[in-house]
């Protein structure tokens, strides 16, 4: 692993292909997604084309309060209703797979991000990497070194 030039790349530590959700989708479909399959962040496509991110504490963020007068029945009606583009970020941040891990990871910290979206030279969607990527790529390194 010592001699890989390949480790300290993006694209090894990536998650490729990552789960989408199309930019015609509601915020409750978004939601539902998020929940079944237990992730945090869903790139937003329009005909295969990357548009915006979604994540989870926007959706949060976009829901309404417990304190409103709505039921539940009226809240799950209008958010069904609501497309998934008026509570996406539609510049997410977004790194190439050969870039340096140690500055993607920095370029997260210093903005305080838990996900970025990997494109290749076509701005085509071919990745993620999140805080839990880099924490494994800092757990190969750990471990590649401390022997």
């Amino acid at each position: 692993m010592t001699n890989d030039p390949s480790m300290t790349k993006v694209r090894r530590w990536m998650t490729p292909s990552p789960l989408t959700i199309d930019d015609s989708a509601s915020i409750v479909e978004a939601i539902h997604r998020l929940k079944e399959k237990n992730i945090r962040r869903l790139p937003v496509m329009h005909g295969g084309k990357l548009v915006g991110v979604v994540t989870e504490k926007m959706l949060k963020d976009f829901t309404p309060s417990k304190a409103t007068s709505l039921d539940t029945w009226e809240v799950h009606y209008l958010l069904a209703r609501t497309p998934i583009t008026a509570a996406m970020n539609p510049k997410p941040h977004k790194v190439r797979p050969d870039d340096q891990i140690a500055d993607v990871a920095k370029l997260m910290e210093d903005r305080k991000l838990n996900g970025v979206l990997v494109v290749d030279e076509k701005d085509d969607l071919v990745g993620i990497l999140t805080t839990s990527n880099c924490l494994e790529a800092l757990i190969g390194f750990a471990n590649a070194f401390g022997k």
